[in-house]
């Protein structure tokens, strides 16, 4: 685990370089606290800052082949390396390392590009082959380790995060408009486009190959979920395997493992996967909330932890110093997420990296894949409806259903306003005729997605509105296979938008700011692909949440754990939000937001809740955003280029006597 950088130049490395490269890796320490390295030509340089988490003595990269030929640095875990070592082995290939990473450089002798397909893990890495003269530069398929690139006249400079191309100079900090609009109306910047002008990100499965020759460079994504075969047998019995299989691999390191338990069934199910599977005790950490608020479920985790015999830590997080910390905390993102639960997933990941844990296990990705959000089989209702209805086989009378009033009074509020749900319906009927027949109703068939339009257009510019008009948010929900399968269309969906850009991308960031590596063994692609694969013979959605996974998991978890609705890390948001808002509001009126011409200028800080207790769409959002932006602008200004480490503690540098 580490993060890793690079510069590719067409027509040589500048004089000034060694200094960005310098930076960069400053800029990435909190990803590889345990040293770094590099190698530069005349062309090419690469970097990487290390996190040692397996093969602490020997691991440190460039990892080479025998021939030192191809050069390698990579930022993840390779969790089938030690099947692919030992079928390499066999095969006459010599190891230099127990680095898990190693196996690529070996792999792609064999196999150039085709190395991919033989990894099972996460991973982002930059490869260069001396011989056939080309960089390869990767991603792995769910896209659980970052990359983005800035890319201008025969240049490339590459980073595992945003703030390193920034802190670098080697993009000013300019807000991508169009980034921003999605960001207001998605909650996150979604794949491949980047909150900053000039950047973006190297899109998950896909991969880049640059002839250092010709300067030929070619972008193909290697994987889809959507390509999954179709998969024979029962769901209990194909998911139990598989999820055994899952726990065996992803608890391999040379470090101590902890797991981030909720009480809920996906972190229960990891927890007890790896209690099953690692070599040396597991830890668990769970946090709590001041006052012991509803969304506290640090009592059950406690108990199922004492189950378990694991090393239990508890932390409660209080409402002052989530308010406190919340400026760090949307920094440590990296890029833009209007997501509260992120001083949950921080505290986490500082309370293990203050136990010497390096290793933390999340639950993440059972929802997206199992129907553990309700809209999400909604979803596949609403597209069936729209298919229906572009086929001619229904009506406007299809739209009109009234629906129940909820409980909760700000929702009630939203009830009432809309009619009963007829006036939804009516919306939903004009925007499904209009839309293209490849649009998902996904997002935007949400109420929340209508009220953050609505804000929207009231509290930004209209000079911002005229620059991202054009581009549709809807954009990031077309797909191919929307009117034969919605369901496999709405499950792919999520994968790429929803977990990919908040759930991955924060649990990344957020880790690796605290210097701890975070896995998701339920975003393994073999899971991925075998849930698919049933669910192309065997449909499920209308079936409850997540059955097929609680049928699998019926034997090995507690039955009041199975049973328990679904709450994960969510947060006390109302309190959170008005201390929060107590503290930092003030940044809005006048701030970087107001001032590059995105909100409209304002007379007093606004509030995170309207005139009926409802959640403003928008406002807390905008000072999630206006946080991050001032955390860039200041990263910007320390002129990092210069570096920091001082004459004594230069970045390492291996030329390579291999002219390109």
């Amino acid at each position: 685990m580490c993060g890793i950088f690079g510069i590719l130049n067409r027509s040589g490395l500048r004089k000034n370089d060694p200094a960005v490269l310098s930076a960069l890796a400053d800029c990435l320490m909190h990803r590889g606290p345990d040293g770094g390295n590099g190698i530069m030509t005349d062309r090419v340089a690469i970097g990487m800052q290390r996190l040692a988490i397996i093969d602490l003595a020997g691991g440190m990269q460039p990892l080479w082949n025998e021939r030192r030929t191809v050069a390698l640095v990579a930022n993840g875990e390779i969790y089938n390396f030690v099947e692919r070592r030992r079928e390499l082995e066999q095969r006459g290939h010599r190891f230099a390392t127990s680095s898990d990473c190693e196996v690529i450089v070996h792999l792609y002798e064999e196999l150039g590009a085709g190395c991919l397909d033989q990894l099972r893990g996460m991973f982002a890495f930059a490869l260069v082959d001396f011989e056939r003269r080309l960089v390869l530069i990767a991603r792995d398929r769910l896209g659980e380790k970052p990359l983005y690139l800035a890319e201008s006249d025969g240049r490339i400079v590459f980073a595992s995060e945003l703030q390193a191309l920034v802190g670098a100079g080697v993009v000013p900090f300019v807000l991508n408009d169009v980034a921003v609009r999605d960001y207001f109306l998605w909650g996150y910047v979604p794949e491949p486009d980047s909150a900053i002008v000039g950047t973006r990100k190297l899109p998950a499965g896909s991969f880049l190959e640059i002839s250092l020759d010709t300067w030929a460079v070619r972008e193909r994504r290697w994987w889809s979920a959507l390509d999954a075969p179709e998969v024979h047998g029962n769901p209990r019995d194909v998911l139990v395997e598989s999820l055994s299989e899952v726990g065996r691999l992803t608890v391999r390191a040379d470090v101590p493992v902890g797991v981030a338990l909720s009480g809920g069934i996906d972190s229960s199910a990891v927890a007890a996967l790896a209690c099953a599977n690692a070599a040396s005790d597991v830890h668990t950490f769970t946090v709590g909330y001041e006052g012991q608020d509803h969304h506290d479920e640090s009592d059950v985790a406690d108990t199922y932890a004492s189950m378990l015999g694991t090393q239990h830590h508890r932390v409660v997080l209080e409402t002052d110093l989530v308010a406190r910390d919340f400026p760090r905390m949307c920094r440590a993102r990296d890029e833009p997420i209007s997501d509260l639960s992120g001083s949950g997933y921080l505290a986490l990941m500082e309370a293990a990296r203050a136990e010497e844990v390096r290793v933390l296990l999340f639950g993440q990705g059972a929802d997206e894949l199992s129907w553990g959000y309700p809209w999400a089989a909604d979803a596949v209702r609403a597209n069936l409806r729209k298919g229906a209805l572009l086929a001619g086989r229904v009506g406007l009378g299809a739209y009109f259903r009234p629906t129940r009033p909820p409980r909760s009074y700000g929702a009630l509020v939203s009830w009432a306003l809309d009619g009963g749900g007829l006036l939804a319906g009516r919306r939903a009927w004009q925007r499904d005729l209009s839309s293209p027949a490849s649009e998902a109703v996904f997002y935007n068939g949400l109420p929340w997605w209508r009220w953050a339009v609505r804000q929207l257009g009231l509290s930004v510019t209209d000079d911002f509105l005229e620059r991202v008009e054009p581009v549709r948010p809807e954009r990031h929900g077309v797909s191919a296979d929307l009117s034969s399968r919605p369901d496999l269309a709405i499950t792919d969906l999520l994968l790429r938008t929803y977990l990919l850009s908040n759930g991955i991308n924060q649990s990344d960031r957020l880790s690796m700011s605290a210097s701890v590596e975070c896995r998701l063994p339920l975003v393994d692609y073999r899971l991925v692909e075998t849930v698919i694969g049933l669910r192309r013979r065997i449909e499920d959605w209308k079936l409850p949440p997540k059955a097929w996974l609680r049928d699998a998991l019926s034997e090995g978890l507690p039955r009041e754990i199975l049973e328990r609705p679904k709450r994960g890390f969510t947060p006390p948001w109302r309190s959170w939000s008005k201390e929060i808002f107590a503290a930092h509001g003030a940044a809005l009126p006048d701030g970087i937001l107001v001032e590059m011409g995105v909100l409209r200028p304002m007379d007093s800080v606004p509030s995170p809740f309207d005139r009926f207790g409802r959640r403003a769409e928008v406002v807390m959002p905008a000072l999630m955003l206006e946080m991050w932006a001032r955390g860039m602008r200041e990263l910007e200004a320390s002129s990092l280029t210069a570096g920091r480490r001082g004459p004594g503690q230069p970045w390492t540098q291996e030329f390579v006597a291999v002219d390109l």
